[in-house]
């Protein structure tokens, strides 16, 4: 079975870090939950297929932003946002 590749731009991570909170070396951990919720994110797919990954890291849900790039999933936003969390408990 492969393994999961996870990639990013550094300098958004900074950004994401300073706006909240969230290094994107964490975010990768929300998909590790096994009942985490994959949705696409219909509103910013314009060029190219957007998702969200809402799972639980460290005891809160975590909302990442990514698309998938070649055989690895590019993430670009994350945090520990209140829709997030509610699209989690509805879907479990």
């Amino acid at each position: 079975m492969a393994k999961t590749r996870f990639e990013w731009d550094t300098e958004k991570d900074a950004e994401n870090q300073a706006k909240h909170g969230v290094p994107f070396s964490l975010a990768q951990y929300a998909f590790s939950d096994p009942n985490r919720v994959i949705a696409e994110d219909i509103a910013h797919s314009e060029t190219e297929k957007r998702y969200f990954c809402f799972g639980t890291v460290n005891g809160g849900v975590l909302t990442v932003r990514f698309t998938y790039r070649g055989n690895a999933i590019r993430i670009f936003g994350a945090g520990y946002w209140r829709k997030g969390k509610g699209m989690y408990e509805r879907e479990n």
